[in-house]
This record gives structure tokens, sequence and C-alpha cells, in this order.
């Protein structure tokens, strides 16, 4: 069998931030509404502007979003589907064009709809269109989509952990780990001091010299270069987590914005 065959390219690639709003409603709208789905132009317009469960928000217009779709159509990640009715209706084909499905599908549908958000946060959004009841669920989903390179960690495990889906351009990915730190930045603390040397005092008015601390100098070099590491990496772990936090406080206050704008 030939390589291709066992291991072929996979379908998706990086997409334009409308198309990916486009396919997340899709997603969505097929898990939580299905009785609303395929769905029609006025509809997926509609959903790719709607204020709750989006970021960010979007005011787009019917052409923008036809466009994507026919954008989509060409990638053979979306269908027209003509039934009974005059409207033209829309599905998609996430499951093979990502090669997941289920609960894999319901985080996708997530990241697509929100962009980078902790792992705590997705976990609560993907359940309304997934069965992941806790932390230990998740994970497992998350390595099988990392694998896939389908999702991208932004900040290293642990709590408050930021990651987002892999359909972002290079530019746009690079800009999503600027913006949170990604641990990239290697502090000053790094950089060890090279030790200073005094002249040696002459042989005539010099004591002779004690062996003891030359060697005691000599142990303490490594000893202090292994702490300024250790140090330096607990400092760029500290900055991720702090930026983690501060990601996910600006996403809470804007669900808590979200919600307060539906109701009222």
């Amino acid at each position: 069998m030939s390589q291709d065959l066992e291991s072929p390219e996979p379908a998706w690639r990086p997409i334009s931030k409308i198309q990916r709003r486009v396919l997340g409603v899709l997603v969505e709208k097929a898990k939580t509404t299905p009785d609303a789905y395929p769905m029609s132009l006025n509809g997926l317009t509609t959903g790719c502007n709607q204020k709750s469960n989006r970021d960010p928000q979007m005011s787009l217009e019917g052409w923008e979003v036809e466009e994507a779709l026919e954008q989509l159509r060409s990638l053979n990640a979306v269908a027209e589907v003509h039934g009974d009715g005059r409207v033209v209706k829309f599905r998609h084909y996430m499951k093979d064009w990502l090669g997941c499905d289920g609960n894999e599908l319901a985080i996708m549908a997530e990241l697509l709809l929100r962009g980078p958000q902790t792992v705590g946060e997705l976990r609560g959004r993907a359940a309304r269109m997934g069965k992941i009841p806790d932390m230990a669920s998740l994970q497992p989903l998350l390595d099988e989509l990392q694998r896939k390179k389908l999702v991208i960690p932004l900040t290293p495990k642990g709590r408050g952990q930021i990651v987002t889906h892999g359909l972002y351009s290079e530019k746009e990915l690079a800009e999503q780990r600027q913006q949170l730190g990604d641990g990239r930045v290697v502090p000053a603390e790094e950089a060890v001091p090279a030790p200073s040397h005094a002249p040696s005092p002459s042989p005539a008015s010099a004591p002779p010299a004690s062996p003891a601390p030359v060697a005691s100098a000599a142990a303490a070099t490594p000893t202090a270069t292994t702490s300024s590491s250790s140090d330096s990496e607990a400092i760029r772990e500290l900055r991720a987590e702090v930026a983690a936090l501060k990601a996910e406080l600006e996403r809470v206050k804007k669900d808590v914005e979200d919600l307060w704008s539906s109701v009222t």
C-alpha cells in the first residue's frame, strides 16, 4: 500500500475568521437545535451575529456569509441542501473535513466560536454540545485533537492553561502566542554574571594559599547556575499563569456582558 493511502493528508486547512464563524455556527446548531438544521442563509447570518457564545462579536452582512459559504463549498467543508421548500439551506461536512466527531467536534465548535480559552472554560462550554462531565474526560479529547494538530496549546499545562484551534493562519497564531506571552521571553535573571577575579598577591607577601576556599568556589558555580535556571523557569511559569488568569477574567467579564444583553 502506498504511503499516501496509509497516511492521507487532512482535508482541513487554515481559513478566515468569517469562515470559522460559519462552520462553528453550523456545528453548534446541528447539535443544539437539530430541528432548525440545515440552516438558511438568513439563519446562518443571525447565528454568526449572535451576541451570546461568540467572541469576538460580529456584524456580518448576508453577502459576507454567502461568500464564506461559497468558499467553504469549494473546500468540501459545507454543502447546499435542496429540500421541499424554496429556501436553499446549508449543512456542514466537518466530520470528514476535520476527521473528528462527537465530543471532539463539540470542542472544535466552541473554539471556532470563541477562539482561545482556558481548558476549564472549554469544558463547561463544550458540555452543552457533548458529554464532557469533568476535566478527566476532557483531557484525553484534547490530547487526541493536539495529535491531529486541530488544538494548539498557547500556555503550559496546568491551572488556567489556554488552548485554541489550529485553523488560524501562521500569522494569526503567532499574534495569539505573542498576546499571551507563551513563556518565550527569557527573563534577565536567567543570565549568570561572570565571576570577577581580583589580582593575585605577589609570592613574596602572600601567605600560603588554602585549597579549601578554591574548591568551595568551584563547587558553588554550578549550584548557583542550576538555582538561577530553576528560578527563571519558575518565573516563566508564573508569568504564563498570570497571563492565563488575566485572559480568563476577561472572558468571564465577556460572558457576563453577553448574558446581560440576552436578558435585556
